[in-house]
């Protein structure tokens, strides 16, 4: 397997590789100079796995005469992915290549270029834009064809395939959702959506709801203030996946995240049609407005006045009232007196008007000529979440919010960033300014705001950020974007401990995302993935064939606890034929998402099923198949 990249993910997604999927892994990354800073958990990780590699070697030299090395890392330090570094790192014979810089243009031209020098190549790219990545992918799998002689949409036995990924797109539900009280988490990726929620333990007496099923125990220290927030490395205290019967029923006092619809919801439709045209109602200011209702009511009552006055026809009496106005000349020097008097107010409720009206052209022409102007955070407003940073990450989140209809308030330093042209799309406030400065908090509403997602690229930006904001309102959540693992556990801890009655989390990006890369580079399309607490539960659709944990095997048989759990039954495509199947055994419907699989079904050859896995279950599944083809 070959990774090259210049962040953080690089160096996550190739110690999924070796510590998770046991492969072998060149890493291909910038200068000592221009390269960013590995996670801590990142060099804590490879410093005892190069240990472990260096007894294991010695201990299968031993035992085996060395015939079967260990997993290693090999780092490769280039400034471009150029044809002669991607030959030198053996992507002429790699099983994989995964290009996840953070520039899109510098992983398509590494894509073209790897693709030319191994057509049979798996290629995994890191792209920002989903449009072109569709495009990309759509020409990389041609080329791949047309090199191999199957022709486009030829042959199934060539190996390649590209799968374009977005790190923002796979981190944003679970950002989103963690920001909402009571909001459950949910993935949706190609029409699946999963849905699952997090409860708390049941009261005495109580009985807890299991929904579907249930998909992990949380922590046994997550109701303690200065609990950590439990990862792999936190044992039976730890949180559990994919537990089963007996788990759940003798885990008194801890919390489940349980699944509560699994459902198929088709293409999602395309959004932001029309987003330029502001509605009518915003053309104009509340005051505006208000004086506009006012003076019509004076122009209303005036026509009242005269039409009692003269006993004219009312339509006569608004004529003239309007006459009036407007100054057109027409005095009542023969007048009554009342009729005198109404035309003296008349005139008066005309000069009020001439500016009123004129303010409201100018409002309208302005609101016009700058609907793509940024918004300011409306007077009033409260309950809403308030996102800092509009980079990629951001603005993905920001778009995840307001599909779900949540009043979100920006905060970005920058006018140019990536997510100001969405923010203004989607008539989404934005406040200007460096977070870190005093007032800028304020002007985003923070002490009447429900939520705080610090996104920003700086974890020194968010901490401080989240810090303020908690001594201004000290019961609001607290989402935070933090790079080493060993900080966020640090801050995690202490803002609990400080503050026990208000939800703290932190999350980092390339955590959510590796596992989707790496299942990509195996060979698999993950679906998405649920944070639970420090730890990630995937989905992902796997063929029944060539597995034999689940081939031949009833639904109850095929769960794993701890591993991987059979959710759903996608049988859309042609499978296996009803008359196929032997005596006895639980029928499916002929195409659809089944979900409600009974214990009892038998999973065939032709089945394809939707899974819930632990990041090692997934990996033994993926991985025993390619090694038991790879001995065949």
């Amino acid at each position: 397997m070959v990774v090259c990249g210049d962040d953080g993910l690089a160096h996550r997604l190739a110690a999924e590789l070796r510590g998770v999927y046991g492969e072998q892994v060149t890493l291909v990354v910038p200068p000592s100079g221009r390269r960013v800073r590995q996670p801590v958990v990142g060099r804590a990780r490879a410093a005892s796995a190069a240990l472990f590699d260096r007894v294991s070697a010695a201990v299968n030299r031993a035992g085996t005469g060395g015939a079967e090395p260990a997993a290693t890392e090999q780092v490769v330090e280039a400034a471009e992915v150029t044809e002669a570094v991607l030959t030198e790192v053996g992507a002429d014979r790699a099983a994989a290549l995964a290009l996840v810089y953070d520039d899109d243009e510098t992983n398509i031209r590494a894509a073209l270029t790897a693709r030319r020098i191994n057509p049979r190549l798996r290629l995994v790219l890191r792209l920002y834009n989903r449009r072109l990545g569709q495009h990309i992918e759509e020409l990389l799998d041609q080329t791949a064809a047309v090199a191999s002689g199957t022709g486009p949409g030829g042959g199934s036995g060539l190996d390649a395939s590209t799968t374009v990924l977005s790190d923002a797109d796979t981190a944003a539900p679970a950002l989103a959702a963690t920001a909402l009280v009571g909001t459950s988490k949910v993935v949706q990726t190609e029409g699946l959506v999963l849905r699952a929620v997090e409860r708390q333990p049941p009261g005495p007496g109580e009985v807890a709801d299991p929904g579907l099923c249930t998909l992990a125990l949380l922590s046994a220290t997550s109701n303690d203030p200065a609990g950590a927030d439990g990862s792999e490395s936190s044992g039976e205290h730890g949180p559990q996946l994919l537990p089963d019967e007996m788990a759940v029923a003798s885990a008194t006092g801890r919390g489940t995240v349980v699944l509560e619809q699994v459902s198929y919801s088709g293409p999602a439709l395309p959004s932001g049609r029309g987003g330029g045209v502001p509605p009518f109602a915003s053309l104009f200011s509340r005051r505006l407005r208000w004086s506009l209702a006012g003076l019509t009511g004076c122009v209303l009552a005036l026509a009242v006045a005269f039409m009692f006055v003269t006993d004219e026809h009312p339509l006569y009496a608004t004529y003239v009232t309007l006459l009036d106005l407007f100054g057109i000349n027409d005095p009542a020097y023969h007048e009554s007196t009342g009729r005198q008097i109404l035309q003296l107010l008349s005139g008066l409720v005309g000069l009020l008007l001439l500016p009123v009206l004129l303010a409201a052209v100018l409002e309208a022409l302005g609101t016009f000529r700058s609907a793509s102007t940024l918004r300011k955070p409306p007077r009033g407003l409260g309950g809403h979440v308030v996102l800092l940073g509009l980079g990629k990450i951001g603005t993905r989140v920001l778009t995840r919010l307001r599909e779900l209809h949540i009043p979100v308030v920006c905060v970005e330093s920058d006018p140019e960033a990536r997510g100001m042209a969405t923010a203004r799309r989607l008539r989404v406030p934005v406040v200007l300014g460096d977070v870190t400065q005093e007032g800028v908090l304020e002007a985003a509403k923070i002490h009447r705001a429900h939520a705080l997602l610090a996104l920003t690229s700086a974890d020194t930006t968010n901490l401080e950020a989240s810090l303020y904001a908690r001594s201004v309102r000290p019961d609001l959540r607290v989402v935070l974007r933090l790079y080493d693992d060993d900080f966020a556990t640090a801050v995690y801890r202490t803002l609990r401990a400080a503050h026990p009655f208000a939800l703290t989390r932190s999350r980092s990006v390339s955590h959510l995302a590796a596992p989707a890369f790496a299942g990509a580079m195996m060979g698999r399309q993950i679906l998405g993935a649920i944070p639970v607490e420090r730890r990630v539960l995937l989905f992902a659709e796997v063929e029944v064939a060539g597995h034999p944990q689940l081939e031949g095997r009833t639904v109850a048989e095929a769960f794993r606890a701890g591993a991987w759990r059979v959710l759903a039954l996608n049988t859309s495509p042609p499978g296996r034929r009803g008359d196929d199947e032997p005596e006895g055994e639980e029928r499916v419907p002929a195409s659809g998402l089944v979900w409600d699989l009974p214990p009892t079904y038998v999973l065939g050859v032709g089945d394809r099923v939707v899974l819930a896995a632990t990041r090692r279950g997934l990996a033994e599944l993926l991985g025993r198949r390619r090694r038991e083809r790879a001995g065949a």
